[in-house]
């Protein structure tokens, strides 16, 4: 498993027990890893790639809520409630994604507590990030939400050139950023040319230069619209 997965939490004496537990699967941009409103069957884990999950929306549309990245764990919180998936994971790019059924999850957390405190965590820390994400939603203009995407995106998919120039790898469409920054793509449209304009970001089809990272912080700042 990934070392930054809960599944590190695991006693030495038990990561064999978990490696005969688990299957690895490899998934093509486009599959689907599991569907929302599935049976949690049990934990996925991503060892490569990137995979977005997506939910159904109020008037029947798929709205994108996050990108998991090498590490992350999927499907906990239906295993945890005894319930469907809340959400649908699909592969962005090419990845590998491992699985551990009910059974041995639940071997494991009665052998390992702090395995099971590692999900608590986890747990937590959704919850907060949920709570935070719907206060800026509620209280902060599109650019300032905009600005706070690429920066969380930055410490986990950026490069940076000799002259301090972010590259942020971003594999979404257009209107699954927009739907991440719960604005109308047509709105998104004139942001990304605004930013452009001002040289604060370049946005290609799979990727945002960002040629000062502090213009993009001082955007946190930016005042609510009227």
């Amino acid at each position: 498993m990934h070392p930054r997965t809960a599944w590190a939490s695991v006693a030495p004496e038990d990561r064999e027990l978990l490696d005969r537990a688990k299957t690895c699967n490899v998934y093509e941009p486009g599959q689907v890893i599991f569907y929302e409103g599935n049976a949690c069957l049990g934990i996925h884990c991503v060892e490569s790639g990137t995979v977005k999950l997506r939910k159904t929306g109020p008037a029947g549309d798929d709205v994108v809520v996050g990108l998991s990245e090498p590490g992350d764990v999927l499907g906990y919180l239906a295993y945890f409630g005894d319930g469907g998936h809340t959400t649908t994971a699909e592969a962005v790019t090419p990845c590998r994604v491992c699985f551990v059924d009910r059974a041995a999850v639940k071997t494991l957390i009665q052998r390992n507590p702090a395995l099971g405190l590692a999900f608590l965590k986890r747990i937590s820390g959704d919850a907060e990030r949920s709570e935070d994400a719907a206060v800026r939603a509620l209280s902060l203009p599109l650019r300032a939400r905009a600005a706070h995407l690429l920066l969380v995106l930055k410490d986990r998919r950026a490069t940076a050139d000799d002259e301090g120039r972010l590259t942020i790898d971003l594999p979404l469409t257009r209107r699954d950023l927009a739907a991440m920054l719960g604005a109308r793509p047509e709105s998104l449209s004139r942001l990304i040319k605004a930013f452009e304009t001002e040289g604060i970001a370049r946005f290609g089809t799979s990727e945002v230069l960002v040629p000062d990272l502090d213009v993009l912080l001082d955007e946190l700042g930016t005042p609510a619209e009227a």
